[in-house]
């Protein structure tokens, strides 16, 4: 019997899941990929909680001009402002199943552009 997509996705994300885990110092990086939109979130897993978050619904990027892997960038900007605000400069990236290209690439990029570093 064939494995979906979906499947599939969630196998690759449950073996991250083991290795890549985020601290209050050096929280995860967590992406979410749908079909339209792209999120981003700062997680404590020791606490249990999300420090900060970022999405292209988000007023500042869902008003702006520009296609899925342009508004991907905005939010890895924008995701990194939080987290300098929230005194937090190293991150592990969690890329949640997805390859390492496209739209999560962009994020990365932005992200490291904004001065965080993982």
């Amino acid at each position: 019997m064939a494995i979906t997509k979906l499947e599939r996705r969630t196998k690759i994300k449950s073996r991250i899941r083991v290795v890549v885990s985020g601290t209050a110092n050096r929280p995860r990086l967590s992406v979410f990929r749908s079909n339209k939109e792209i999120y981003a979130q700062l997680i404590d897993d020791v606490q249990g909680t999300t420090i900060t978050a970022a999405g292209s619904t988000d007023k500042t990027i869902a008003g702006k001009d520009g296609n899925k892997s342009e508004k991907a960038a905005m939010v890895g900007s924008l995701v990194a402002e939080k987290a300098k605000a929230a005194g937090i400069t190293e991150v592990v990236f969690d890329r949640g199943g997805n390859l390492y290209h496209g739209r999560i690439k962009q994020l990365a990029d932005a992200a490291r552009k904004g001065g965080l570093k993982f």
